[in-house]
């Protein structure tokens, strides 16, 4: 069993007000990322990738973007997105943290 504790951990950043760390068994990853940067006017620019995502919002509000549709997610709110499907979110506050899981690693995320 892996243990990774918050205080102990210094975030990486991924971008201005934004930073996450991550932990990951052989199959399955978790990231914790803040967004420090909102309320946004736009949302950020869609990606995809070929992980199975599971995500859940801890703090903030979003509105979050799968392919077509969009949903205002709240704290306590989860969402998932399918392999190669473009997603996104713009942040309407200015905190956001999500927990993200993958499956496969996203091994980009890897140093």
């Amino acid at each position: 069993m892996g243990i990774l504790k918050s205080a102990e951990v210094t975030p990486e950043s991924i971008g201005p007000g934004r930073t996450r760390y991550l932990t990951h068994t052989d199959q399955l990853m978790m990231v914790v990322i803040d967004f420090n940067d909102g309320p946004t006017n736009e949302p950020d620019p869609p990606h995809y990738h070929p992980h199975e995502q599971v995500s859940y919002v801890v703090a903030g509000e979003i509105i979050f973007f799968l392919g077509d549709e969009q949903f205002h997610l709240v704290p306590g709110d989860i969402f998932t997105v399918p392999p190669d499907i473009p997603h996104t979110v713009r942040l309407l506050s200015e905190h956001v943290r999500l927990v993200d899981t993958f499956h496969p690693l996203r091994e980009d995320f890897l140093k």
